[in-house]
């Protein structure tokens, strides 16, 4: 069996758990995000078939072809929502495109709500129809996880339980169905997804259809992340980590092409940026400011932040 390069914790101890196993949640998912800034979450109440049910529809959308997979491309929105075609995003300290295209689903409002010129309607696959119907359950099932995590993240950092709670309700966060076509010659000098680290504030990520999800260690080596079946992986963004004044790690971490044999392969994942509001301070938390840990970020908003990190990553002009 192959070595686990990330801890793991149960959730149920947290949502069901007695009061000392929900401090042992929150003591394990806090030294994790501290020490490693990944962790696998089983238990997480992400139903499965809802999860298998968007992978088969997302196989569906990307094997379109390309003219009818670009009728979905939206001008003036970044990325935001809608397809995103191969060749675009690249990470932030490259110029190379990452190999892969993706689709992205945004939060969902009501016409007429008062946020509604924030988060613009999400976009309809008419060719799959199911794909719309089960983005938006696995859409609210991983905010309704992201959430209970959050909390026990904000009990770790001595915050009130429901700190998170009123800045990710009606949050920006993102849902991504990602798709590493195969390879059919040698690469020039992409990888599948070149080292980054995430923006928001948490992403949830569902086992990938193909390996080749590493991160960086303190030791400067990559190391094989391989979640086990029915779990998730977890990982701190960038937010979370400036509002931490860089107690919790935000890790790099990238997708490596596959070995020539399994070029024939194609890869699909699916993550959930978990996003506040855009008006949330990120403010370092005067308790993470410390004589060995100084001040670190000058402050900036959510919303600021994300616009910032969208042009330096192509999204965004």
């Amino acid at each position: 069996m192959q070595k686990r390069t990330i801890p793991v914790v149960d959730l149920d101890k947290f949502t069901k758990g007695t009061d000392a196993q929900r401090q042992e949640f929150v003591n394990e998912i806090g030294d994790a995000f501290h020490k490693v800034g990944f962790v696998g979450v089983v238990n997480h109440g992400v139903p499965q078939e809802v999860v298998d049910g968007f992978y088969n529809r997302s196989k569906e959308f990307f094997s379109l072809p390309v003219t009818k997979k670009r009728g979905y491309l939206l001008d003036g929105l970044a990325g935001q929502r809608g397809y995103t075609a191969f060749g675009i995003e690249h990470a932030k300290h490259s110029q190379v495109a990452d190999l892969k295209e993706f689709f992205q689903i945004g939060q969902y409002v009501d016409p007429g709500h008062a946020r509604k010129a924030e988060y613009p309607d999400n976009v309809k696959v008419d060719e799959v129809p199911e794909f719309n119907n089960l983005s938006e359950q696995l859409y609210k099932a991983f905010e309704k996880s992201g959430g209970a995590l959050l909390q026990a993240i904000a009990l770790h950092l001595n915050l009130e339980e429901g700190y998170f709670d009123n800045y990710i309700s009606e949050g920006n966060s993102i849902l991504r169905s990602i798709h590493y076509p195969p390879l059919t010659n040698e690469p020039k000098s992409a990888i599948r997804s070149e080292q980054h680290e995430d923006i928001n504030l948490i992403t949830l990520l569902v086992g990938a259809s193909a390996g080749g999800l590493q991160l960086l260690n303190a030791d400067n080596e990559w190391l094989d992340i391989t979640p086990e079946e029915n779990e998730i992986v977890i990982n701190v963004g960038d937010m979370l980590q400036r509002l931490t004044n860089n107690y919790l790690k935000s890790t790099t971490h990238r997708v490596v092409n596959p070995p020539k044999e399994l070029w024939h392969v194609p890869r699909l994942s699916i993550p959930f940026f978990l996003h506040p509001r855009s008006e949330m301070d990120l403010t370092c938390l005067e308790s993470c400011v410390t004589e060995d840990r100084p001040l670190a970020y000058e402050s900036i908003t959510a919303g600021e932040y994300l616009d910032q990190r969208l042009r330096e990553i192509g999204l965004k002009k």
